[in-house]
Formats: C-alpha cells, sequence, structure tokens
C-alpha cells in the first residue's frame, strides 16, 4: 500500500519561512516524477512546484525565487521549502507521486499578515 505522510505545516508570519516534507512509502521512488500542489480556501487545488526523477524542477510563478523543492531519494522523501511567505500562501499542501496519482493526506499552511 502506498503511502505519502506530509509534515511541516501550521502557521507562519509573512516573510517567515516553513519547510514541508512529504515521505513516500512507494517502489521506485527515484524514478518518479513528484510534486507539490496547493488548494487554498474556496479555491481549486493548483500546482506548485515539481521535481522530476533526475532533479529538474518547475514553480507556478506565484511561486518562483521563493519557493524550492527538492527530494533525498535514499530517504524516499520529498521537501518543499518555502521562504518569503505571503499571506495569499495559505493553503492545504498536497504531496503527489505524478505518474501514479497518488495524493498526500495535506497539511496545512497558514500565514498571518
Amino acid at each position: 500500500q502506498v503511502q505519502l505522510v506530509e509534515s511541516g505545516g501550521g502557521l507562519v508570519q509573512a516573510g517567515g519561512s516553513a519547510r514541508l516534507s512529504c515521505a513516500v512509502s512507494i517502489s521506485l521512488f527515484s524514478v518518479r516524477s513528484m510534486a507539490w500542489y496547493r488548494q487554498a480556501p474556496g479555491k481549486q487545488r493548483g500546482l506548485a512546484a515539481q521535481i522530476s526523477s533526475g532533479g529538474r524542477t518547475d514553480y507556478v510563478d506565484p511561486v518562483r525565487g521563493r519557493f524550492t523543492i527538492s527530494r533525498d531519494n535514499a530517504k524516499k522523501t520529498v521537501y518543499l521549502q518555502m521562504n518569503s511567505l505571503k499571506p495569499e500562501d495559505t493553503a492545504v499542501y498536497y504531496c503527489h507521486v505524478e505518474d501514479v496519482n497518488y495524493w498526500g493526506q495535506g497539511t496545512q499552511v497558514t500565514v498571518s499578515s
């Protein structure tokens, strides 16, 4: 059974930082593309950042330059370092295994102004 366990969310002041982690129990983790999505209140879930099996990263414009996605294949974990957080970053953040469409349970990040 595949499990994705996210951690690291919470309440952060605007301008602050937070680091999300997602531990994935899945075979062949190292060859899978991973992503972080987010869903703000009243909005649809959308992509925030992606990382390929080779480590190539991509970001949506609102987070580019502030967020960094990374992975540790030995630990089967993907990370999202979030800096210079803004109130509009408030959302539930979800970890996603791209090729098999598995989702984590989500972790809440709330940025106070």
